[in-house]
C-alpha cells in the first residue's frame, strides 16, 4: 500500500495543485483538507505518514495544528508551506517538531526533494518503532499485561503471594490467563531461579498421569527399560504449575495429597520415598465446586490446595485493557506474519471494548489474529471483526 500525504490548505486550488503534483511526481496517496479540525480527524483515523500544512487558516493555526498532531502521533512527519514566512515564524515552528518549513510561491523541485527525505525519515522511524517493539514484546510475551485497576491490584496481589512460598490456587474463567498469573508468581518468588514446569493435566492421558507426575521404576510395567523421574523432581528447587487440577482421576489425587502434606513421594515400582522441594500452583473453573459435590474431587486436596486463591479477571471485568492487549496480539502476529500494520481504528477499538468476550483473552487473541492473516492495509478497522 502507497504512502499517505495529508495536505491541509484553507485554499481550494492549492489543494488541487499540490494533489497532482505529488500524485504525479510520487507514488503516495494525497488527501486534502481544508479545516485544522479535519487534519486531526485524518490523522486519528488512518495512517498518515506526511502532513503538508499551511499557517494561515481560519480556525486552528498552522502552528497549533502542528503542536496537536504531534501530540497523537510524536513520529508523524509535518511540512510546513506557508505563503506568510518569516524567520521567527520558521524557527518557532522547527522548534515544535516540524521537519521543514518551506514558503509560497511553491518551488515544486525543492517541494518534491524534501517530500522524499521525509518519507524516508518516516520510514526509518517506522522501523526504529517496529524493532522497538518487538523487543518490548519479547520481553512481556510471558507476562501478565495490564494498565487497568483491576490487574494493578491482581499484580499486587500475586507478588505478596510470591513472596510466602505457600500452595497457591489459581481460579477463574477459561481463556483469563491462568498460567500467566503462575508464572508471574514463580518470577516474583525466591524460586526464580529454580525451574517452572507447567502440566495440563487433561492434555494426558489417566493411565499415564501418575507415572508422569511421580516417574517409575525400570521393570514397572512392560515399557519402562529404565528407570525415569517425574515432573516432581523435575521440578525440585522451583515451581510446578498444575493446570485444570480438577480433571486429574481420584486415583492421582490421593498421591497429590500426600506430596503437598509431606514433601515426599513414592516413584511407580519403588518402596522408598523420594523427598521434593516444590511449589504447586494449581488452577480450576468454577466447576471444580460441582465435582467435589459429585464426589469426583476430594474435599481435603481441595482445601489444601486452597492455602492462598487468586481469582483471575475476565476480559469483560477489565476493558480498560483492552487497547494494550489488542496491541500486543497485532505485534505478535504481525510478525509472525510479516504484515507491516500500524494500530487499530477508532471504531475497531471501541467496538473491542464493547463486544461480549466469552472466551476472555484466548478469544481475543484469535480474533486478532484472524484480523492480522486478512488484512490488506496498514490499519485494522471495525471491518475486519
Amino acid at each position: 500500500m502507497s504512502e499517505k500525504v495529508l495536505v491541509v490548505d484553507d485554499k481550494k486550488d492549492m489543494l488541487v495543485f499540490l494533489e497532482r503534483l505529488l500524485s504525479t511526481e510520487l507514488n503516495v496517496q494525497v488527501v486534502g483538507v481544508t479545516r485544522g479540525r479535519d487534519a486531526v480527524g485524518a490523522i486519528s483515523g488512518d495512517g498518515v505518514d506526511v502532513v503538508i500544512t499551511d499557517v494561515k487558516m481560519p480556525g486552528k493555526d498552522g502552528i497549533a495544528l502542528l503542536e496537536d498532531l504531534r501530540k497523537i502521533d510524536s513520529d508523524l512527519i509535518v511540512i510546513i508551506l506557508t505563503g506568510y514566512g518569516t524567520v521567527d515564524l520558521a524557527v518557532e515552528a522547527l522548534k515544535k517538531g516540524a521537519y521543514d518549513f518551506l514558503t509560497k510561491p511553491v518551488d515544486n523541485e525543492r517541494l518534491i526533494h524534501t517530500l522524499k527525505r521525509a518519507l524516508e525519515y518516516r520510514r526509518v522511524l517506522k522501523e526504529k518503532r517496529f524493532l522497538e517493539e518487538r523487543v518490548k514484546y519479547a520481553s512481556l510475551k510471558r507476562e501478565l499485561i495490564g494498565e487497568s485497576d483491576v490487574m494493578a491490584n491482581l499484580l499486587d496481589r500475586i507478588r505478596t503471594i510470591a513472596e510466602t512460598g505457600e500452595t497457591v490456587l489459581i481460579t477463574g474463567e477459561t481463556g483469563t490467563g491462568k498460567e500467566l498469573a503462575a508464572r508471574t508468581t514463580h518470577r516474583f518468588s525466591r524460586r526464580s531461579k529454580g525451574p517452572f514446569i507447567a502440566v495440563n493435566c487433561p492434555a494426558i492421558p489417566e493411565s499415564i498421569l501418575e507415572s508422569e507426575l511421580f516417574g517409575y521404576r525400570k521393570g514397572v510395567f512392560t515399557s519402562a527399560v529404565s528407570d525415569r523421574k517425574g515432573l516432581f523432581e523435575a521440578a525440585d528447587g522451583g515451581t510446578l504449575f498444575l493446570d485444570e487440577i480438577g480433571d486429574i482421576p481420584l486415583s492421582v489425587q490421593s498421591k497429590l495429597l500426600r506430596v503437598l502434606q509431606e514433601k515426599e513421594f513414592k516413584p511407580l515400582g519403588d518402596t522408598a520415598s523420594v523427598k521434593v522441594n516444590v511449589r504447586v500452583i494449581a488452577s480450576t473453573n468454577p466447576a471444580i465446586e460441582r465435582k467435589i459435590d459429585d464426589g469426583q474431587f476430594r474435599d481435603d486436596l481441595y482445601y489444601r490446595l486452597k492455602v492462598i486463591t487468586v481469582r483471575m479477571p475476565s476480559l469483560n471485568d477489565r476493558v480498560d485493557d483492552m487497547p494494550l492487549l489488542a496491541g500486543h496480539f497485532l505485534i505478535e502476529y504481525a510478525l509472525e506474519y510479516g504484515k507491516s500494520i500500524t494500530g487499530f481504528s477508532r471504531d475497531a477499538l471501541d467496538y473491542l471494548k464493547v463486544r461480549e468476550w466469552r472466551g476472555n483473552v484466548r478469544e481475543l487473541q484469535n480474533t486478532i489474529k484472524r484480523a492480522v492473516i486478512f488484512s490488506k492495509g496498514s490499519i485494522i478497522d471495525r471491518d475486519a471483526f
